[in-house]
C-alpha cells in the first residue's frame, strides 16, 4: 500500500529537522523555525528555500496537532508539496557540489604565450575564459572584456603584432582579479549561485568561479563555472 502524502511529508520533514539541528549542534529541543534561523547561516539551500521551509513548519503543525484519528489527518498535502519537501531533503542530505557538477579538464595558458597562439586555440576549442599562469603560478583570468580594453588602449598604434603580443601584455588590462574567485570543489551549487548574485549586488560582477580542491589558487584547476552554467542546471 502506498504511503499517504502526509506520511511522506512527515518523514521528509523530520529528516530536514534533524539535518538542520545537526548543522548547528543542537540535538536538544529547539523549534523547527529556530532551526531554520540558525542553520540558514550554514547552508545556501536553506537560505534558498527558507520561505518554503517555514510554510512546511506550519503545515506540519496542522497535520500533527489537528489529527482527529490515527488514520485521518485534517491537512493532507498535495503531491507537489510532498515532492518539493522530498527534493529539499535530498539537497540537504546529498548536497550537489560544484566538484561533481562542473569538474572537467581546464585548458590553461602561459603568460609568455602569444596572442596568435591563444586565438587559434580559442577559435578551435571555443574557450570563453582563459586562465593564465607563469609556470605553476596563477597570474589571472583573461576575459573578452580584458582583450577589448587592450584593443582600445592600442587602437592608435599603427600595427599590432599578434605574434609579439603576449598574454602578460594583455592581462594588465584585466580588472585586478575582480572578475573571478576561487572556490573549493565541495562548495554546493546553491552557494556558488549566491556568490554570483552577491557579486552583482556589490557592484563587482564575477565572470567565473575557478574550482580547485580546497579553493586555493596554488592548486590545480579542476573546473570553471559561469553564471550561464548554473542557469543550465536549474
Amino acid at each position: 500500500m502506498d504511503k499517504q502524502n502526509s506520511e511522506r511529508f512527515l518523514i521528509a520533514f523530520n529528516k530536514i529537522e534533524k539535518i538542520m539541528k545537526g548543522m548547528v549542534g543542537q540535538n536538544g529541543h529547539i523549534s523547527f523555525f529556530k532551526a531554520i534561523e540558525l542553520s540558514k547561516k550554514e547552508h545556501a539551500a536553506i537560505r534558498k528555500y527558507e520561505d518554503e521551509l517555514r510554510e512546511f513548519g506550519d503545515l506540519r503543525n496542522a497535520i500533527v496537532h489537528h489529527r482527529t484519528e490515527v488514520e485521518y489527518v485534517i491537512a493532507e498535502p498535495h503531491t507537489e508539496i510532498v515532492e518539493l519537501i522530498e527534493h529539499i531533503e535530498k539537497l540537504l542530505s546529498q548536497p550537489v557540489t560544484v566538484g561533481t557538477s562542473f569538474a572537467r579538464e581546464v585548458h590553461t595558458f602561459q603568460s609568455n604565450d602569444t596572442l596568435s597562439e591563444v586565438l587559434r586555440k580559442v577559435r578551435d576549442k571555443k574557450f570563453k575564459h582563459i586562465p593564465i599562469y607563469d609556470k605553476e603560478e596563477f597570474m589571472g583570468l583573461l576575459t573578452a572584456s580584458g582583450i577589448m580594453r587592450w584593443l582600445a588602449a592600442t587602437v592608435e598604434e599603427e600595427t599590432i603584432s599578434r605574434e609579439i603580443t603576449t598574454m602578460d601584455d594583455i592581462l594588465k588590462y584585466e580588472r585586478n582579479g575582480n572578475t573571478y574567485r576561487f572556490i573549493a570543489s565541495n562548495t554546493s551549487v546553491y552557494e556558488a549561485e549566491e556568490i554570483f548574485k552577491n557579486s552583482v549586488l556589490s557592484g563587482h560582477k564575477l565572470e567565473a568561479l575557478l574550482i580547485t580542491r580546497n579553493g586555493r589558487k596554488d592548486e590545480t584547476l579542476t573546473g570553471i563555472i559561469t553564471p550561464i552554467d548554473l542557469i543550465q542546471i536549474e
